[in-house]
């Protein structure tokens, strides 16, 4: 198992589980990959370093039946869900009590409380079958089957629009005031997409319609907590785990991964498969080597496209954020800076490759989640907001936007600044330095929009985890169904290891290479044949940026 983040540990998990000896060999010091935490602001201050709040963990079955409160996981939750601020200062507040969610969009216009009902309803009436299909692998017969029996037939022709919608299109034709709406919207941009874009709706409505049933819960004493339990899991369990051990290269022999080849020299033979919970382009240019795979398959990858870069501030503050608008303040997760119109212009500012002007934030406060995160009467708080892709950032660019989320955050909570007493900053190059897997500062592991999802994922083919390579499988957030804690891609790589190794195994291999050979061979090219000879690629590792510098 190349890689101890989330997905790597839950892989290694289930095929420990299912009586595999399993090694795990990770680059870093540390297990978690882009869930982990530490004091980087002030002392008796922790952060979260990456990623902070879980609805899709709450949600996720293939969590959920690792038992991890067995081995020291506990979720807890702040107040209110999700607020978010307007320009004006208006506030619409998601929270678990359906009746308070209502209550706070009806107060933008009479009958969008009922509107929002509604559709927490519909989402109640398939919200099982619907989880289920996300984290099964794909064509997810079973899970797609149910869904489409609670839908019916005219149910499940409308479903399928609304997963086609713009955000800004659905909360258009569902609500008549502003709440709901960036409810939805704000949602939806947590990943790269805009208002405007296809597929933002199901977004949106998927991750606010999880906060309305599970909330957008922390775990107790830090994110890190999360991948801490399954690696205590693991290694309970009779797994291995090799911290500070970065492999160079995949060894493939006869069209199959046979070993793995550590930066130290040592090789490490795999007798029945390599998963690996790296990016899709690390896998296949760094490890693999191009000269492995199929001219089409490289020409796909060459389309790969990474999500947007992200810039994350960590703040100690000495007392509670001073919110002006009420409903911010027991919230976990604060969205503000722009409304529906702000956050079109920031989503085309950022497909021009302009840096915002006025960024839409993610605001976190921790301590109102979980108190153990800083000491009493303070709050452990962070905002992100995403960058334009192909840029250079000068330390001075960031530096200058940093004050620019600064002030918009102070334009809500006066005084703020004045409040900190610590801050830490991590940059798109920094990210990257941190967790080499944050390429360029992407969180996701490829975008999310609709062009790089399901099929589609990461490159146009079967949306699974099965590769090129024989017995090599991608676990990472780069494969279906992509970013997000909740072990999906994990799962299923560990299933396809498994089935590669069953009774069909073989035959499955056989059959998915006839169709790999289909799809990837390009126009007029015979099919490629494998040296006989096992030859370890070494292809240098792209440059990692400097602090403030991506390249």
């Amino acid at each position: 198992m190349i890689g101890a983040g989330h997905n790597g540990l839950v892989a290694a998990n289930l095929l420990v589980d299912r009586g595999w000896d399993v090694v795990v060999c990770e680059a870093t010091p540390q297990v978690g990959g882009a869930v982990r935490s530490a004091e980087v602001t002030s002392p008796g201050y922790l952060s979260d370093l990456f990623s902070a709040f879980y609805p899709l963990s709450a949600a996720s079955p293939v969590l959920r039946a690792l038992e991890l409160d067995r081995y020291g996981l506990h979720w807890t939750h702040s107040p209110s869900v999700l607020a978010h601020v307007f320009p004006d200062d208006r506030c619409a507040v998601l929270s678990r009590d359906l009746d308070q969610t209502a209550a706070s969009v009806d107060e933008f216009a009479a009958g969008d409380g009922a509107a929002w009902r509604a559709m927490a309803e519909q989402w109640e009436s398939i919200r099982q079958p619907l989880v289920d299909a996300l984290f099964t692998p794909l064509p997810a017969l079973g899970p797609a089957t149910r869904l489409l029996a609670g839908l019916g037939g005219a149910g499940a022709l409308r479903m399928a629009r609304m997963a086609l919608l713009p955000v800004r299109r659905l909360g258009e034709e569902r609500f008549s005031g502003a709440g709901a709406p960036m409810l939805l919207a704000g949602n939806a941009l947590h990943a790269d997409l805009s208002p405007e874009g296809a597929g933002s709706a199901i977004y949106g409505w998927l991750l606010a319609m999880l906060g309305q049933s599970y909330g957008f819960p922390v775990p107790v004493g830090g994110a890190g907590m999360l991948t801490q339990s399954m690696a205590t899991r693991l290694t309970a369990s009779g797994g291995t785990l090799r911290l500070a051990s970065p492999v160079e290269s995949i060894e493939v022999q006869d069209g199959a991964a046979v070993a793995v080849r550590l930066a130290t020299g040592e090789r490490i033979r795999a007798r029945r498969a390599v998963l690996a919970d790296v990016t899709a382009p690390a896998l296949y240019r760094d490890l693999v080597g191009e000269r492995h795979l199929p001219a089409g398959f490289v020409r796909d990858l060459d389309n790969f496209q990474w999500d947007n870069p992200t810039v994350k501030i960590d703040w100690a503050v000495r007392s509670k954020v001073p919110w002006t608008a009420p409903g911010a303040r027991g919230a976990g997760t604060v969205h503000l800076g722009v409304d529906m119109d702000g956050l079109t212009r920031y989503a085309a500012d950022l497909a021009t490759r302009q840096i915002p002007r006025q960024p839409f934030l993610l605001f976190g406060q921790m301590t109102t989640a979980d108190p153990s995160r800083s000491p009493e009467g303070t709050e452990s708080a962070w905002a992100y907001t995403h960058l334009p892709p192909g840029v250079d950032f000068s330390d001075e660019a960031i530096a200058e936007h940093v004050e620019r989320v600064e002030a918009t955050v102070e334009r809500h909570a006066p005084g703020f600044t004045d409040l900190v007493v610590g801050r830490y900053v991590q940059s798109p190059g920094q990210l990257e330095q941190a967790n080499p897997s944050l390429v360029h500062g992407a969180v996701n592991g490829g975008t999310a929009q609709l062009h790089q999802q399901l099929v589609f994922r990461p490159v146009p083919g079967f949306g699974g985890a099965s590769t090129p390579i024989d017995r090599l499988f991608l676990s990472g957030s780069s494969a279906h169904p992509g970013g997000g804690a909740h072990g999906g891609p994990g799962s299923n790589a560990a299933r396809a290891a498994l089935a590669r190794n069953g009774v069909l195994g073989g035959g499955r291999r056989k059959a998915s290479e006839l169709l790999m050979s289909r799809l990837y061979r390009e126009a007029g090219e015979q099919p490629r044949v494998l040296a006989d000879r096992p030859e370890v690629s070494r292809a240098d590792r792209p440059e990692v940026s400097r602090a403030g510098d991506m390249r």
